[in-house]
């Protein structure tokens, strides 16, 4: 700690757990590569899922030509009914699909393995666990379901045409069954990707550094600015470009009903992601932000592909 980092009474300033986190994060960061690379589907990159719960059946998303809509579906009881499942939202299912997608990338497979239970799933994630209706455990649950069941189609706007692609990225999920008798609850240990995404996720996968996204977990505004800046930033080609605040409420602020709330969330989020992306070149400006050719979180030399 700075020796001018004191409050009024000259006794050192306590820092939160979380901030302390980041900064030994950031530092490793700077210092060393990560052991391996994490990956996601360009496209999630430019337009994300809901980060609040909604109660809304589909929900659209742009990014300049490109759309994203997510539509909710529902899954078999196992019984004799279709169960309807929300959209899913929040930083859950982020975390979920960069795994997923990452261990895809890595092994060129679509089956997933996921782990022997629910909890040891959540742990490959980093997700903490806890009891009763609002904990982690019955939460990823829930948000799980809902991914599983939901419908992606991406409308692209190129060259002089449009695009249409309807694809279900989870197309086979062993979903829970109710524990009966006290016995634990069924978890499949595999999923499987369908055809279709998981073909466009290896043509376009974006590498992501690991120790970032576990650094941002708690914030579903800052996994998407991150991963939105990891996969904009090396594509810019000489100049700048300039955005404004409204293309940017465009593109990320459709769960805020003021602007000026938008900014204040964006702006934090934003200076978290910079903390884990040093080499991001993005500076603020009258009226909006100026992203600037900058260097991949990863390095082509980092990326590693299993065999």
């Amino acid at each position: 700690m700075d020796e001018g980092d004191r409050d009024l009474f000259g006794r050192p300033l306590a820092i939160p757990p979380r901030t302390r986190k980041a900064i030994e994060v950031a530092a490793e960061i700077m210092q060393e590569p990560p052991d391996r690379a994490d990956y996601l589907h360009a496209v999630l990159c430019q337009v994300g899922m809901p980060r609040s719960k909604t109660a809304e059946r589909e929900f659209v998303r742009r990014s300049g030509s490109v759309f994203m809509k997510l539509e909710a579906g529902s899954l078999f009881n196992g019984i004799d009914d279709f169960i309807r499942q929300p959209l899913p939202y929040g930083s859950r299912p982020r975390l979920v699909m960069v795994h997923i997608s990452s261990e895809a990338v890595r092994t060129q497979r679509r089956e997933i393995e996921i782990g022997d239970s629910i909890r040891d799933f959540m742990g490959r994630l980093g997700i903490l666990d806890g009891g009763g209706p609002r904990g982690g455990y019955t939460m990823f649950k829930r948000q799980m379901q809902a991914l599983a069941a939901c419908r992606l189609t991406l409308g692209l706007a190129t060259l002089g045409r449009s695009v249409t692609i309807n694809t279900q990225p989870i197309t086979r999920f062993e979903a829970w069954l109710q524990p009966e008798g006290g016995q634990h609850t069924l978890w499949p240990g595999e999923l499987q990707l369908s055809q279709e995404f998981f073909e466009t996720l290896v043509g376009h996968a974006v590498p992501l550094d690991p120790r970032a996204l576990s650094g941002l977990k708690g914030s579903a505004l800052a996994l998407d600015v991150y991963s939105w800046l990891a996969h904009r930033l090396c594509r810019i080609n000489g100049a700048s470009v300039k955005l404004s605040w409204g293309n940017l409420r465009a593109q990320f602020g459709q769960e805020y009903a003021d602007t000026k709330d938008f900014k204040r969330a964006f702006r934090l989020a934003l200076r978290q992601v910079l903390a884990l992306y040093p080499d991001a070149r993005v500076e603020e400006e009258p009226g909006g932000l100026v992203l600037k050719p900058s260097r991949p979180p990863l390095a082509k030399t980092q990326v590693l592909i299993s065999p």
